[in-house]
């Protein structure tokens, strides 16, 4: 979906309204979420102060990203939530950091859309995982770690698994550390990579 149309739907504003307060031709609005016309750079500063959404949005096909981005500044329009505390979590975008300082808000919508947006982008990079290539020689292995996902994903020697890995392959710095225990694991679990590793 085209971003002007996307957010006029979601801040219920019809074309004709749009079109006056920019004093314009309804046609004009219509031309341009149909992609026929470029909306021309002198609107985009107001659309951008009107809606409070960046002008990157307005012209380009959306993603479920996009969209979910566009709905938390609306959300943060009408509620102005409030930062209460922060938590410090992992991020393997953040390299070198590896540590980032998330924010969590006294509104539970704001902090919903928030987890709702680390999912997207967890499946678009999950995605472009699995698309390195056409013909991917690890589909089963993709196909075998949804399945595990989808089965275990509670269980505690999967996550115990998977955090050991990430440190043997170098993914996880060493001094990320679930715990104390995790180390002992981590040490029996080397041991049998190291044997199998040719």
């Amino acid at each position: 979906m085209n971003g002007l149309e996307y957010i006029l739907n979601l801040f219920n504003m019809q074309h004709v309204e749009l079109a006056d307060k920019l004093g314009i031709k309804k046609q004009n609005i219509n031309m341009w979420i149909k992609g026929k016309q470029c909306i021309p750079k002198k609107y985009l500063p107001f659309l951008e102060e009107l809606f409070h959404i960046p002008a990157s949005y307005y012209q380009k096909e959306l993603t479920d990203l996009d969209k979910l981005e566009i709905q938390k500044e609306k959300l943060k329009q009408e509620l102005k939530p409030v930062i209460e505390t922060s938590e410090i979590q992992f991020s393997l975008d953040e390299e070198p950091e590896y540590l980032i300082d998330v924010p969590i808000y006294d509104k539970k919508e704001i902090n919903a859309i928030e987890r709702s947006i680390d999912k997207a982008k967890l499946v678009a990079r999950f995605k472009a995982a699995i698309d390195v290539t056409d013909d991917n020689p690890y589909l089963e292995v993709f196909s075998l770690v949804v399945k595990l996902l989808e089965k275990s994903q509670h269980e505690a020697i999967l996550h115990r698994t998977i955090e050991g890995l990430a440190h043997y392959l170098e993914v996880l710095p060493d001094f990320i550390d679930s715990d104390e225990s995790q180390s002992e694991f981590e040490s029996e679990l080397f041991e049998v990579l190291d044997d199998y590793n040719y």
